[in-house]
């Protein structure tokens, strides 16, 4: 769902170079829901890498396709609502979000026992909406997967 009419920290798109960063770590042979549309572009992205994407703007909250994994950038100011539904799908998730919320109580709750981290050495570059010119965040962000039953629970990419 578009978010664009929401608060400013959930009308960010991800740069294409940072999806490629953790392309060996999403499945290919998974359907991708990827339901936190801002501008459509990540659609392309996905399938310009080869992958199977659902990518529209609809509600995530009444609406879920058939998919195996969800990969995406959720608004930052609805990440509570949105790991709490994630959690009651109980499917595989990769989601970018800020670095800050390993320490969330609330996360470590909900996610605890499957948790893995992909961080990047180099910060995940977005972009504004509004305008289309790049941001960077003053805290850094990483790569959150959920039962991804990667090899390590921490890995560190440039």
């Amino acid at each position: 769902m578009s978010f664009i009419e929401d608060n400013d920290t959930d009308n960010y798109i991800t740069n294409k170079k940072d999806w490629y960063r953790i392309k060996e770590y999403i499945p290919h042979d998974k359907v991708i829901w990827s339901p936190f549309y801002c501008n459509g572009e990540q659609k392309d992205i996905f399938s310009n890498m080869g992958y199977d994407i659902i990518h529209e703007d609809k509600d995530f909250f009444s609406y879920e396709p058939k998919y195996d994994i969800i990969v995406d950038n959720p608004p930052f100011s609805k990440l509570r609502e949105i790991l709490t539904k994630l959690k009651e799908i109980d499917k595989p998730f990769i989601l970018i979000m800020p670095s800050s919320k390993i320490n969330a109580v609330w996360v470590q709750k909900l996610f605890r026992n499957y948790l893995q981290l992909i961080i990047p050495l180099k910060k995940i570059e977005c972009k504004k909406y509004e305008d289309d010119k790049p941001f960077n965040f003053n805290w850094g962000l990483y790569y959150y997967g959920y039962k991804m039953n990667w090899n390590k629970d921490l890995i560190f990419i440039d």
